[in-house]
């Protein structure tokens, strides 16, 4: 590939994945993606509403092909939510769903064709620079696992209580003498940290790396004719195959949300 290529490459790349970026105030931290937030908040209504149309159509008799649908979902994520939280699931299990419904969603707009939408969004909507994908955004894969550890701290401090919580940082795992206090809290301050951390950049990381592969793959289909032709036909694979990444995304990221919020009910 010449260098001309190699630039425009590297240009149409880069396009696709700039961000719609505000600044608020001097910018910095306070920067906010809007594209992220704007499809996130888009996704989480439309999932709302669905789910909401489904049940309030509900009957006892025989389920249409949308409440089955529905009730296969539910049973499903309640299934899971059993197997490994033992106590009542009236936040838990609605919880686990919400996480799972929201997280496919947002996981299934890498299969949007992204030279198309950024057409709309030039031509239509005036947006140069939009990402479709919101958890290709590892602020939103982030925000999502911090709203799930503080709903751990919380819970761990509703079941043990105050002093529960922190006699649990302190004395745990290696026991209550004064001497292990320091490696017990070390020990607890990396596993809390860990946490949001694995949580958010694994489900990053592999819908960023998805992205990327897409990007690829268009950018060889519109260099020549045999190019269009594999990268078409490799595409279609691509996306077979990332079918089951998106889902299994979902999933992981709903199970280990629904651990988290397990082990915050357990004491040591």
């Amino acid at each position: 590939m010449a260098a001309g290529q190699e630039l425009n490459a590297t240009s149409y790349i880069q396009h696709h994945l700039s961000f719609k970026a505000v600044e608020v105030g001097d910018g910095g931290f306070w920067t906010l993606y809007m594209d992220s937030l704007v499809v996130g908040a888009i996704l989480g209504v439309v999932a709302t509403l669905l789910l909401w149309l489904v049940t309030r159509g509900a009957t006892s008799g025989v389920p249409n092909k949308r409440q089955a649908f529905v009730e296969l979902l539910v049973g499903f994520v309640d299934d899971q939510v059993k197997g490994i939280f033992h106590g009542k699931r009236d936040f838990v299990a609605p919880a686990a769903l919400t996480v799972f419904v929201w997280v496919l969603l947002m996981n299934s707009m890498d299969f949007l064709p992204v030279d198309i939408i950024a057409w709309v969004l030039t031509h239509i909507f005036h947006q140069e620079e939009f990402r479709i994908v919101p958890t290709a955004d590892v602020n939103t894969t982030f925000a999502l696992s911090l709203s799930v550890f503080f709903l751990m701290i919380y819970f761990s401090i509703k079941v043990k209580g105050l002093g529960g919580w922190i006699h649990e940082l302190f004395c745990a795992p290696f026991g209550s003498n004064p001497i292990l206090w320091p490696f017990n809290f070390l020990f607890n301050m990396v596993e809390y940290v860990s946490k949001p951390l694995s949580h958010s950049l694994r489900l990053y990381g592999n819908m960023y790396a998805g992205e990327i592969i897409f990007l690829l793959l268009w950018l060889w289909a519109a260099t020549s004719i045999s190019g269009a032709f594999f990268g078409a036909l490799l595409g279609v694979g691509w996306s077979i195959f990332h079918i089951l990444i998106v889902v299994l995304q979902a999933y992981i990221f709903m199970m280990l949300t629904i651990v988290y919020l397990s082990m915050a009910h357990e004491s040591h």
